[in-house]
């Protein structure tokens, strides 16, 4: 979960740097996602049952793409350099990677055709 929390910490220290008629729009909505992302996968690990961990995990993803599309929106604002949205896709693409990784882990799995049972 090291990689969670250090998108939190990028997230803060990129908009520290954006315009400040932005502290209750994009830099509020963006800190609020980044947080929400490893807020919900620690309590869909908490939960009891695969259906309401999946269900956290779907949440946690949702966030990470609306991080993405908003630093696509504060790069397009030239709020952003490039290469800062270059390197927080990649974190992006990993996290959505792990991500998926644990709702897979939610999943039942057929031991005959070792596919996942929706």
């Amino acid at each position: 979960m090291a990689e969670i929390t250090s998108i939190d910490k990028k997230v803060y220290q990129l908009t520290n740097d954006f315009p400040a008629e932005e502290k209750y729009g994009l830099t509020s909505q963006l800190r609020r996602a980044a947080v929400s992302v490893s807020s919900n996968i620690a309590e869909g690990s908490t939960r009891w049952s695969k259906k309401d961990q999946a269900r956290f995990y779907e949440i946690a993803f949702g966030s990470t793409m609306e991080i993405l599309n908003q630093f696509i929106l504060a790069n397009d604002l030239d709020f952003l350099r490039q290469q800062d949205l270059v390197e927080i896709r990649k974190d992006i693409e990993t996290i959505s990677r792990m991500l998926n990784a644990l709702y897979k882990s939610t999943k039942p799995i057929n031991p005959s055709t070792h596919q996942l049972i929706n």
